[in-house]
């Protein structure tokens, strides 16, 4: 198989501490994949390295074969699949199916929702590789844009804030969805990484989050204004 870019970016993982790319036997990587990942300077292992011999325990000590009711944080370490993390990965898979039904439905939205999706699955991908959250804008908007047109709609789009009904349409219902589910990761958020007590958090997941919810509210600000009608797909 011939992997591109993109699958050398969804696929990298983490070993040790260090980031790591599995390269399967028979696979080939372009040369767009290959200096990808010699820039970020993460190693190509062959698969067979990918498997470890036995799991770690956070809390210590050691397991040779991987019970079902556990999965990886990282690496070879193992935890419970009701771990704070593991629930905060699940919201995370929510949030973006409810990005994708978003997409498939509604064309007009299909961009705009398609860089909600995009920055979710960055969030995902810093998490799991304990990576520093680091974005720009989103859909044209800095963050403290953001902030403040999700504050004050009234003055950005002549829409107040508004509860939403059956009356709205499909295209809000849908886009209302996905922002509980925002809202609902943002929680999670919360608990996986809670402050205090030498812990430091992950303020910069939270606020991603946090931006990604306000985001998604803007569009439904939008949608009920009439200034970015979605048509069915």
């Amino acid at each position: 198989m011939l992997l591109d870019e993109r699958a050398a970016r969804d696929n990298v993982r983490s070993r040790d501490g260090r980031r790591v790319f599995y390269l399967g036997k028979g696979d080939q990587l372009t040369s767009a994949a290959r200096d990808y990942l010699n820039r970020e300077r993460i190693e190509i292992l062959p698969a067979s390295q990918a498997a470890p011999r036995r799991y770690r325990l956070p809390e210590g000590g050691f397991l040779e074969e991987k019970p079902e009711d556990m999965t990886h944080l990282h690496g070879d370490v193992l935890v419970k699949k009701d771990h704070p993390r593991i629930r905060f990965r699940g919201k995370l898979d929510t949030l973006q199916g409810e990005l994708i039904l978003c997409q498939l439905a509604y064309r007009a939205l299909e961009q705009p929702v398609g860089e909600v999706l995009a920055l979710t699955r960055q969030i995902l991908r810093c998490e799991v590789l304990g990576e520093p959250l680091s974005w720009d804008t989103l859909c044209g908007l800095d963050q403290e844009q953001l902030r403040r047109r999700s504050h004050f709609p009234q003055d950005y789009y002549g829409q107040p804030h508004f509860m939403p009904s059956a009356a709205d349409g499909p295209a809000v219902a849908q886009l209302n969805r996905a922002r509980c589910a925002a809202r609902e990761a943002e929680l999670a958020a919360v608990s996986a990484f809670p402050r205090g007590e030498g812990q430091p958090g992950r303020p910069d997941l939270i606020q991603g989050l946090n931006r990604t919810s306000s985001m998604l509210y803007l569009l439904m600000i939008q949608q009920k204004a009439g200034k970015n009608p979605a048509g069915k797909g």
